[in-house]
């Protein structure tokens, strides 16, 4: 897979960028913000459009690729594009129910949480061929 990289000039606390794949978890489309779970199911990633005239509407659920860049220890997502809107409207709704589910479990078993695999699938057959792999960890 093709990977671009470059490095964003604006802050000397920028490391180096990566395109990224997304889905979005949380979107405000007044002030044009969105929360990105990430592919390598790293830190979410933050978008904020700061220019009226360019960039997409981001909803919950669509998945997305991006350049990814982290900046002061945060992961930042610029120039999104819409790869399949409305693709997993649910997920944000399954990993709530998957975070209390195993925390309710554990703790009436007296057991510490670890990692839990949320499976999502793509709405439609037309998604299925350019769909991201059927599993996320939690």
């Amino acid at each position: 897979m093709f990977e671009m990289v470059y490095f964003a000039q604006s802050n000397q606390n920028t490391t180096m960028g990566r395109n990224m794949f997304g889905v979005v978890l949380w979107s405000d489309t007044t002030d044009r913000k969105a929360v990105i779970w990430c592919e390598d199911h790293g830190d979410l990633a933050f978008y904020r459009q700061t220019d009226k005239a360019q960039g997409v509407r981001l909803d919950v659920g669509d998945w997305v690729q991006f350049d990814l860049v982290t900046e002061r220890n945060q992961r930042m997502a610029f120039n999104p594009r819409l790869v399949d809107q409305g693709y997993s409207p649910g997920l944000p709704d399954l990993l709530r129910q998957a975070d209390t589910s195993e925390s309710m479990q554990a703790a009436s078993h007296g057991e510490a949480t670890g990692a839990k695999v949320v499976p999502f699938a793509p709405r439609d057959e037309k998604s299925r061929s350019k769909s991201p792999p059927l599993a996320c960890r939690a």
